[in-house]
């Protein structure tokens, strides 16, 4: 039987440690292998592995002096994956408002760890406020 009730409950919790802008525990979410994967073409768009999540989030958290909240609208889970719907609401350190939509896609070891996270969002509004407008040069 599936660990399908114990992986949304890890999903919760690991929510809660991105609200709490708790980096160890973010990190020590991931399996040792573990990464995630941010889509689309921004200048936070990639796959990182743990060492780069833990780098990736500290500078995130830096960036909202006053925190990032999640808010989970919806969740389903299968076999070792959940895959959930939320949005985030926080004020940048530019001053500007940021909110953004998300699906994430979390993979789960069999000890209940993160394999992998894909996460998709509006990539327009990531390069508009995370990024200051800027973009990754154009590929040939």
């Amino acid at each position: 039987m599936p660990h399908t009730q114990r992986n949304k409950a890890l999903v919760e919790q690991f929510l809660a440690a991105m609200n709490r802008g708790d980096v160890a525990a973010i990190v020590a979410a991931y399996a040792p292998s573990g990464q995630v994967r941010t889509m689309g073409n921004t200048l936070i768009s990639g796959t990182f592995d743990r060492d780069r999540i833990a780098a990736a989030a500290d500078a995130i958290f830096d960036t909202f002096p006053e925190g990032i909240r999640f808010t989970l609208t919806g969740m389903t889970a299968e076999d070792n994956r959940v895959a959930v719907e939320a949005w985030s609401e926080g004020r940048h350190h530019s001053g500007r408002r940021y909110h953004n939509e998300y699906h994430f896609l979390f993979t789960f070891s069999e000890d209940g760890k993160i394999l992998q996270l894909k996460e998709y969002m509006d990539t327009e509004r990531v390069t508009e406020v995370l990024c200051d407008g800027q973009r990754p040069p154009a590929a040939d």
